[in-house]
């Protein structure tokens, strides 16, 4: 018989929703298991997705800037590229030290770790397999077991030329010529690393145009860069098939004025993600899940179960880390006895390409389609002294106010840095700041910030070093 563990609270899943869930309640005095599968705590996020992307996509930004140089007369031979040299620095330097680091908080909290897959039996137990087989009991639980890449099946041909984005952070070679299905966040932050790695890199959208979660006046200095980085962006286009040939991929297309096919050494497949749901014996427990697998939850974050509840990519999107770490606290409080609830009114999301893209509260696209009135503050990289002299005035800061009240409704930043920037809009819309109160802080002189201020000045008349449009 497996052993049977008695548990207060009990967490499944160690990402960046699971294991801040598990460090929050043991500092508040709850007995905590977690529940991890993984070889190392952190989930996704750290093992195989933001953390290692970041460290690949700092990489080829050195690279690329490296190349620039040239420009301001200073020159640079070729970049060598040591690919098992790379691979270590962000396992061993970068992953593993994360990785570790977590396991010493865990420890440090007393939260008991546990190494398996947990799956429901009932309301109030899992059965665990793996390295410790055993039965846990408990009186609250947080699932927490994240999302999965997708890859629909007419392209699951069997040949590991084929790769999901777990796949391609692993660095298999640098293929002379890449495919990436899918323009969204992930692909282009993974295709812009192999084309500076020396990839010629062509990416292939369904939609009439990349990110299209994102305003397209934010997107158009990004892609103008990308279509000089990649070989082809083609947007209203499908990927018919894929064949697997002794010459590489082959790819059918279809869509106005591109190939018929093209054959690749390698293709990414980044269409989206999938929750993590399936074969935990949510049935078991009584927990429903919709047809795309998510969990509903409600603003304590409770499933219809009332002491089970769900965060992260398998609660409800957006599928961001910092939205699951957020939700964690909301859980355990709740779970704790406190008056709490989840109710963000901006939850910043960040595309780590070069240029970055970021934004917070609600878009330009949100907002006409809603019909919220508002009034549309873009203030120009090219008038900051400190975008200028970093030779970087592609950028622009668009802020998004009330008409009348001049309050803060949403903020987005294309340019060098823009994830960096977004906090400052994500806390004045929070704070139910107006424009005046953005544009009264005094922010440091020569920086990119500064046009976050300079934005909100155009809320009331023109900014120091933009006169605003007089309206006819």
């Amino acid at each position: 018989m497996p052993d049977v563990r008695e548990t207060p609270l009990l967490v499944i899943g160690g990402g960046p929703g699971g294991y801040p869930a598990a460090l929050h309640a043991a500092d508040h005095g709850l007995k905590v298991t977690l529940v991890d599968e993984g070889a190392k705590l952190g989930g996704v996020c750290l093992n195989r997705g933001c953390i290692p992307s970041k460290a690949l996509l700092h990489t080829a930004k050195i690279i690329r800037e490296a190349h620039e140089m040239a420009n301001y007369g200073v020159s640079f031979s070729d970049p060598q590229i040591d690919l098992a040299k790379l691979r270590a620095f962000v396992q061993e330097k970068v992953v593993s030290k994360l990785t570790s680091g977590i396991g010493q908080l865990t420890k440090g909290r007393g939260v008991d770790v546990v190494k398996g897959r947990a799956v429901f039996t009932s309301p109030n137990t899992v059965e665990v397999t793996g390295e410790q087989p055993q039965t846990i009991r408990f009186q609250n639980c947080i699932i927490a077991t994240g999302s999965l890449p997708v890859v629909p099946k007419p392209w699951q041909i069997g040949d590991e030329r084929v790769m999901d984005s777990t796949a391609a952070l692993l660095l298999p070679d640098i293929p002379k010529k890449l495919l990436v299905i899918g323009g969204g966040y992930i692909g282009l932050e993974l295709g812009s690393v192999y084309a500076a790695l020396g990839s010629k890199v062509t990416v292939v959208e369904a939609l009439e145009r990349i990110l299209f979660m994102a305003d397209k006046d934010l997107v158009d200095p990004l892609e103008k860069r990308l279509r000089t980085e990649f070989e082809a962006i083609y947007t209203s286009t499908k990927v018919m098939g894929l064949e697997a040939t002794a010459e590489g991929i082959a790819v059918k297309l279809e869509g106005k004025d591109v190939p018929a096919s093209l054959t690749f050494d390698r293709v990414l497949v980044s269409v989206g993600r999938r929750p993590n749901s399936a074969g935990i014996g949510l049935d078991k427990a009584g927990v429903n899940a919709n047809e795309k697998g998510y969990i509903p939850i409600d603003k304590q974050r409770r499933t219809n179960v009332p002491h089970i509840y769900a965060i992260g990519d398998v609660g409800e999107e957006p599928a961001l880390a910092h939205k699951a770490t957020a939700e964690a606290r909301v859980a355990v409080e709740v779970i704790l006895g406190e008056p709490a609830e989840w109710n963000p009114r901006a939850i910043p999301a960040v595309i780590f390409t070069d240029p970055e893209i970021a934004w917070a509260g609600i878009t330009q696209q949100e907002a006409d389609k809603q019909n919220i009135p508002y009034e549309a503050l873009t203030f120009p990289w090219a008038a900051s002294g400190r975008a200028v002299s970093i030779a970087r005035t592609e950028g622009r800061t668009k802020m998004l106010v009330d008409p009348e009240s001049k309050r803060v409704l949403g903020v987005g930043i294309v340019g060098a840095g823009a994830g960096e920037m977004i906090a400052e809009g994500v806390l004045a819309i929070e704070m139910g700041a107006i424009a005046r109160d953005v544009l009264e802080s005094i922010h440091p002189h020569p920086t990119l910030s500064e046009t976050v201020m300079e934005s909100a000045e155009l809320a009331y008349g023109a900014a120091t070093h933009m006169a605003k449009p007089r309206k006819r």
